[in-house]
């Protein structure tokens, strides 16, 4: 019993590392991309966890997609590259979004002011705020999955994950 205790000391860390405890940290890393090479995480579970993560705001309700102009809309005649048109509902909170190659506009009902977070996984997260009548724009399209975090004074809303 009293070489257990030898092994951790009776002293408290002063905060340093020893040459033992780096050479850990440095096995744990080579482990850790070996791994990721070897035995990679699958993309369908990699996809369930970033969801698990989205709605990590328990009081968030989930806005369910009910309108994607890319599976509801009649095609239009020479429209080369029209933008997709999604719109979002959670009870009475409904969101209307165009993604465009430009960027994302888009309008939060009922009308008004609204801080929005574009999600796309484990990256930083594009922030819009919506003004007085709701409405919203970025910059950028977003790439890959994403899904919209609205917060409307007291309510989170998460919208379903897509791809753009």
């Amino acid at each position: 019993m009293s070489d257990m205790n030898d092994d951790f000391g009776d002293e408290p860390s002063d905060g340093t590392f020893t040459d033992e405890e780096l050479g850990t940290g440095l096995l744990e890393e080579e482990l850790r991309q070996a791994a990721a090479i070897l035995d990679p995480v699958p993309a369908g579970l990699r996809q369930i966890a970033v969801d698990a993560f989205a709605l990590h705001d328990l009081e968030a309700r989930v806005a369910e997609l009910t309108f994607d102009s890319l599976v509801d809309a009649i095609p239009v005649r020479g429209e080369t590259d029209p933008p997709r048109m999604l719109t979002f509902r959670a009870d009475e909170v409904t969101v209307d979004v165009e993604v465009t190659a430009d960027g994302l506009i888009g309008q939060v009902l009922p009308p008004g002011p609204a801080r929005i977070e574009v999600l796309s996984g484990p990256l930083a997260h594009a922030r819009l705020t919506a003004d007085d009548m709701g409405r919203f724009t970025g910059g950028a399209p977003p790439t890959g999955p994403f899904a919209l975090r609205l917060r409307t004074g007291r309510e989170v809303v998460v919208t379903e994950w897509l791809r753009a």
